[in-house]
């Protein structure tokens, strides 16, 4: 990568933390590579506590965008200059693009297309089934709006009762008042509840951090009845590729068990239109890293 550097490179970002774990720079700097582009994408370790000055930073620096992961997909709404329609439904934002570098923010949510994408992928669909989903947070949310407007019959939503389980009633809400799709959300205290959920679904999603580090060896899931063979279990952690859960599925009979690097890969894809009005190379980038 360093020999097509130059003094007119674009920069990129993402914000997160933790990050290093990551795939998005290898990706996005491939993509970049293959189409001859003179952008580059680098990742920066930022939480809440340093959000706000590493906006200031995008601004000044005239970088042209950034991918923005946990925990600020919602903390970093009040400092951006517009968000899209679906990220204000979805209340959260993964990606912000600075046209011309002139330090207009505008925040945009691919995370729900990523997810549906990388489920149709592996012959999914979520119109008409019911689905169990873990998770309140930006991801988990751009998910249950993006299935309920693509069709899905019901939603049970999970969390345990912390600071954004009111987040997950909001969501609920909006998919009650705007789709033909019924959610509900419980407290993921209540096990019996869960795996009752679970036993009216075709399709279990956990979008928590469950399973990634310092988590990854913790599932939500950890009774062998929960689990059926035409369960479609998807887990949205790709580091590690197989997370407890999806192994624990795995060896109680699940057929079809599905982790995040599809997600990541379509969710990217989306952003990287966004940032550069250009189309991934995704069969690629598909083949170049993820093909095991």
């Amino acid at each position: 990568m360093t020999e097509r550097l130059t003094g007119h490179t674009l920069l990129i970002s993402l914000i997160a933390t933790p990050i290093r774990h990551s795939m998005s720079p290898t990706m996005h700097n491939e993509a970049f590579a293959k189409l001859g582009l003179d952008y580059a994408y680098l990742a920066f370790e930022v939480d809440n506590s340093t959000l706000k000055p590493a906006v200031d930073g995008i601004r000044a620096l005239g970088i042209r965008g950034s991918n923005v992961s946990m925990p600020n997909k919602q903390a970093i709404i009040p400092y951006l200059d517009e968000i899209s329609p679906e990220a204000k439904l979805i209340g959260a934002v993964n990606t912000v693009t600075n046209k011309d570098g002139k330090g207009h923010l505008v925040g945009y949510n691919t995370d729900g297309i990523g997810a549906i994408k990388a489920l149709e992928d592996e012959g999914v669909t979520v119109k008409d089934q019911s689905i169990t989903l873990t998770g309140a947070g930006g991801a988990a949310t751009a998910i249950a709006i993006q299935a309920a407007f693509d069709g899905a019959k019901e939603l049970y939503i999970f969390n345990i009762n912390d600071d954004v389980f009111e987040n997950a009633k909001e969501t609920a809400k909006k998919i009650n008042d705007n789709t033909n799709c019924r959610a509900t959300v419980t407290d993921l205290a209540d096990q019996a509840a869960f795996k009752s959920a679970i036993q009216k679904s075709s399709i279990y999603i956990d979008a928590t951090s469950v399973g990634m580090k310092p988590l990854q060896e913790q599932s939500l899931i950890n009774d062998p009845e929960m689990i059926r063979s035409d369960l479609v279990v998807f887990d949205v952690v790709y580091a590690p590729r197989e997370t407890k859960l999806l192994r624990f599925a795995k060896e109680h009979g699940a057929k079809k068990v599905i982790n995040g690097l599809g997600m990541m890969l379509y969710q990217g894809a989306a952003a990287f239109q966004l940032f550069t009005d250009e189309e991934m190379p995704v069969t690629y980038i598909k083949e170049l890293l993820f093909d095991e």
